[in-house]
């Protein structure tokens, strides 16, 4: 694989770059083949339905301090922190689908992106209504190393050996 990004490299004698496979849909957002609408369509709903059941879980935490009676501003600030988080989450996210993330900033913010997991689940529900998450990304990625082999190839023709001196 290519370092700068995820464009696996061009072994000696292919026909050029290969994509790089998304989650949840492979290579098939290459050529929107092979159940592609239906892949887009599971995974919108997938999430939506997992963000569902995150805030249901996140209400009975919510009950779990009401009955616990910790104090009105306890429970403000909990609210508050899985609010933050989630918006912070839903950016992060979100920017990662149209370029890669740095990854000591990624490490850095793990903790976060945990507490506001719902964030990060809308964000890829909002993305799958358009396109596989990150695959305007990956399309501009493969298509640079597609733009980068055929110049490559196109320079390497000939007998360097054959060629006229001026």
């Amino acid at each position: 694989m290519s370092d700068e990004n995820g464009t696996p490299e061009t072994p000696a004698g292919s026909a050029g770059p290969r994509p790089e496979p998304l989650r949840f849909f492979g290579t098939t957002w290459v050529h929107h083949d092979h159940g592609y609408a239906a892949r887009r369509i599971g995974v919108a709903a997938g999430s939506l339905l997992a963000a569902a059941a995150a805030c249901f879980v996140l209400r009975f935490a919510y009950e779990g301090l009401q009955i616990a009676d910790s104090g009105p501003f306890v429970t403000f600030l909990v609210v508050v922190m899985f609010a933050v988080c989630s918006a912070l989450a839903f950016r992060h996210t979100w920017e990662s689908f149209t370029k890669r993330p740095d990854p000591g900033r990624q490490a850095s913010l793990r903790g976060l992106l945990a507490i506001g997991f719902i964030g990060s689940l809308l964000a890829y529900f909002v993305r799958s209504l358009t396109e596989a998450p990150g695959e305007k990304l990956h399309r501009e990625e493969y298509e640079q190393a597609r733009e980068r082999f055929a110049r490559r190839a196109t320079r390497r023709s000939g007998n360097p050996k054959k060629r006229r001196r001026p």
